[in-house]
């Protein structure tokens, strides 16, 4: 292990030297990054880091060997090979999703990196991983001090860890499969009423105002909310394009089909949507439907940016309410509405475009796409104001 000064970027970086042998029995000298002075101070973190390295490297380790890898080595190797874009900071913000399909969502990167640090590391780094045990990981979340579903979490990225371990050979059996966690709600999610969401809407303006009249009327997530362009905005046809999400100014693909199916958009929320770009200034069809002045167009607003300014004010002062309410509140007032109104269930599944219910009810049942308009068009109507008897002429 070695220090190096990097010449174009001026830092100090840890750099890992080892021999391979070649085809014709020769060795070869070659070299890897572990990470910068900053990130590792001492050689012994910076060796703790290439252990995973080196543990790739040689591929014919001994058995005997392998019994004796940490679990903090494992983390390491994890974090090379699945976490790769908050290891070696490849996403700087505006950056779109290369083509490997099977590489996480940098959102996903950061949520793992997150529980990692604070919570997994911290308790079983030190741990050989044959002497993690799932008694022992069932107490330990017991004790924590997180939600039920925030420990169903931590148990998942162990669990993948653990995984991981097996596709390498390291270890052969997955101890985590056989620890038991609830990922129960706690609380029941907050649902916004006809009525509260019609307030809501006459208390905002412009953007603001199109952004929750689309997340109210069509169940999109704020990240696609956000990820919209005028280009995916057919005001013939009524529907939106769905195809990007974007996440901490990462921009990403929607994962499933179900997510990538257009979205059918009321007159109503036409017009409305018409209005807010021949008032913007940013609308043409490449442009963000919600671009942010302040990045001059080429980045969309954040949606805590939006929520602060101009949502949390009204939530809190016009409608009065004290329970927690989220973008994701939209989605679920949604859903409640839908079912309210009598919609069945595939219907309001294909229009929160969820992968899937239940096995049969994919299979066997299909929502026309008429169906799923109609059922779009009482929603607008009730939150709009317009009533909710009759269909459109």
């Amino acid at each position: 292990m070695q220090r190096e000064k990097r010449q174009r970027s001026g830092e100090t970086v840890w750099v890992f030297r080892w021999r391979e042998v070649q085809m014709d029995g020769t060795k070869k000298y070659r070299k890897a990054v572990i990470g910068t002075v900053s990130e590792y101070k001492t050689e012994s973190e910076a060796q703790k880091a290439a252990d995973a390295l080196r543990l790739e490297v040689n591929e014919q380790t001994p058995r005997q060997m392998l019994k004796a890898i940490s679990f903090e080595t494992l983390v390491e190797h994890y974090r090379q090979h699945e976490l790769p874009d908050i290891l070696n900071g490849t996403r700087p913000l505006g950056s779109e999703a290369g083509d490997d399909e099977l590489r996480k969502s940098y959102s996903t990167q950061v949520t793992y990196q997150g529980y990692l640090n604070k919570w997994i590391l911290p308790r079983w780094r030190s741990y050989r991983l044959t002497d993690v045990k799932p008694v022992q990981v069932e107490q330990w979340l017991k004790s924590l001090p997180l939600s039920k579903g925030s420990k169903a979490k931590v148990r998942n990225i162990m669990s993948a860890l653990y995984s991981h371990g097996q596709r390498w050979e390291w270890v052969s059996s997955n101890p985590i499969r056989h620890v038991r966690q609830s990922a129960k709600r706690s609380r029941i999610p907050t649902v916004l009423s006809p009525e509260q969401i019609k307030l809501f809407l006459e208390k905002l303006v412009d953007l603001p105002k199109t952004a929750v009249l689309l997340g109210a009327s069509t169940g999109l997530r704020v990240g696609e909310i956000l990820g919209l362009k005028w280009e995916d905005v057919d005001f013939e046809t009524l529907e939106l394009r769905v195809t990007r999400d974007v996440v901490k100014q990462r921009i990403e693909r929607c994962k499933t089909e179900a997510s990538r199916k257009p979205v059918p958009i009321g007159a109503e929320v036409a017009e409305i949507l018409f209005a807010w770009r021949s008032r913007c200034a940013y609308n043409q069809p490449a442009d963000w439907v919600f671009a942010s002045p302040a990045k001059k167009g080429k980045q969309p607003y954040w949606p805590s940016s939006i929520y602060r300014v101009y949502l949390k004010p009204v939530l809190e002062d016009d409608l009065k309410i004290t329970d927690p309410v989220g973008w994701h509140t939209l989605r679920h007032s949604l859903g409640t509405l839908m079912k309210a109104n009598g919609e069945d269930v595939k219907t309001i599944q294909e229009t929160l475009r969820h992968a899937n219910f239940k096995v049969t009810m994919d299979v066997y049942t299909q929502a026309v796409t008429e169906v799923k308009r109609s059922a779009h068009n009482r929603v607008v109507r009730q939150i709009m104001g317009g009533g909710t008897h009759g269909e459109e002429e």
